[in-house]
């Protein structure tokens, strides 16, 4: 399972919170890429009800991993 930014973009207005099978269905309802679907499909199967995305990619980049200033660049 592999999990990019872009990915996990589309995930952003999902139904939170949600079980496997709710957020696969969400993302073939929206068109997200296949890659989306799969990953979400390798997550265990039973009712286990995700809060967010950090509960799916516990990696997932907060604002702060950016080292992007805004400041230096105004």
């Amino acid at each position: 399972m592999i999990w990019t930014v872009e990915l996990a973009a589309y995930l952003e207005d999902a139904p939170w919170p949600a079980t496997r099978d709710e957020l696969i269905d969400y993302a073939d309802r929206i068109g997200a890429p296949y890659d989306l679907i799969e990953n979400l499909k390798e997550l265990e199967e039973d009712e286990e009800i995700y809060e967010g995305i950090e509960d799916i990619w516990p990696d997932f980049p907060e604002d702060d991993d950016f080292f992007y200033n805004e400041d230096e660049y105004s």
